[in-house]
């Protein structure tokens, strides 16, 4: 069965981040300095380069994609919420080159900000902690 609580939004923060940051650490950033424990992302913009993350769901690893060339970001969804009692943003996006070629995959650390677009959306509800789940070998939600 599924695990779930009704949640409500409190505060959006919409905004624009720096160019040439790293995109994962700016979100995380910002939720450090508004107390955000608990809430979803939204991002539109470009990348100078990326990395992207694949779970490999039978070695439970993951792998990592580095492309060192200019993509458009045509979406980027995630949640916050906490892992060791700190805010961890965590993010799937979807990015496309200058021919349209789509690709996609775990926002990972090392995706540099050419010009980024964010929602940020803290909502109010129980504290979501992520811990290791022995199923998956993932640090999912502990409901």
């Amino acid at each position: 069965m599924a695990a779930y609580e009704e949640l409500k939004p409190v505060k959006t923060f919409m905004g624009k981040l720096e160019h040439d940051k790293d995109l994962l650490g700016e979100l995380t950033k910002i939720c450090l300095d508004n107390n955000i424990k608990l809430g979803k992302v939204e991002v539109l913009g470009a990348v100078k380069k990326t990395r992207i993350g694949y779970y490999d769901q039978d070695n439970k690893q993951y792998s990592f994609i580095e492309m060192n060339e200019h993509l458009e970001i045509t979406g980027l969804v995630g949640n916050v919420s906490l892992k060791n009692g700190k805010p961890i943003v965590h993010a799937h996006i979807t990015l496309a080159d200058k021919d349209g070629n789509a690709f996609g995959g775990h926002l990972a650390e090392g995706t540099i900000v050419f010009a980024c677009e964010f929602y940020l959306t803290s909502l109010d509800g129980p504290e979501y902690e992520r811990g290791y789940d022995k199923t998956t070998g993932l640090p999912l939600w502990q409901m």
